[in-house]
């Protein structure tokens, strides 16, 4: 069962590294000290409940009812458009001194977000789901296609925990607010970029 879960775990950290709603908003958090274990743990079990939907068959009815995927991709258009608005904004305010402790988010906050980013975003469902659940499918065993979706999983924990807790490596660039204010940038631009390349797949 070693070659289906390295399996998995390759593609799944492959899919994952790519930079990503979710990962700026892990990355920001996690530059700030805030709520980095909770928001980590709810991304990769986010993943893993996906991965094991897709695993279990679930891709196959996604793909049969395209509708699904179009609600879920206006959801999210509208969504990240209003985030990018919101970093867009942070990163051009002049009075906005980006320091730790004017950055915090409510947990409630931080969860509500961390949520929205993951399940309103169709890639997430097409990555897990569609792309991981139908390769799952090129194993006969239960077991080898178990231990290819657990590959999977594990790369989800790895990633967004290295990302949560490795970002503090960062603070001492980020004790200057004009490395916040690129951050924001660059936040606004991915966020902005996301919106409209969903925005074009349903036009």
């Amino acid at each position: 069962m070693i070659e289906p879960a390295l399996r998995g775990f390759a593609l799944g950290f492959s899919l994952i590294v790519a930079i990503g709603a979710q990962n700026a908003f892990i990355l920001e958090r996690g530059l700030v000290r805030n709520h980095v274990f909770v928001l980590s743990l709810v991304c990769a079990l986010s993943d893993a409940l996906l991965i094991a939907a897709g695993v279990a068959g679930l891709g196959t009815l996604i793909s049969a009812h395209p509708t699904m995927i179009m609600v879920v991709t206006l959801g999210g258009v509208v969504f990240l458009a209003a985030y990018a608005l919101i970093a867009l904004r942070r990163a051009l305010k002049p009075g906005t001194m980006a320091v730790r402790g004017e950055r915090q988010m409510s947990l409630k906050a931080a969860l509500g977000t961390v949520l929205a980013l993951t399940f309103l975003n169709p890639h997430v469902y097409l990555d897990t789901v569609v792309l991981l659940g139908s390769l799952s499918a090129r194993y006969e065993t239960t077991e080898a296609r178990l231990a290819y979706g657990g590959g999977a999983m594990l790369a989800s924990f790895v990633w967004f925990f290295a990302l949560g807790y490795g970002a503090r490596l960062l603070a001492p660039l980020f004790a200057n607010p004009k490395a916040w204010r690129i951050l924001d940038g660059l936040i606004a631009a991915v966020m902005a970029t996301l919106s409209l390349t969903l925005l074009a797949s349903v036009i």
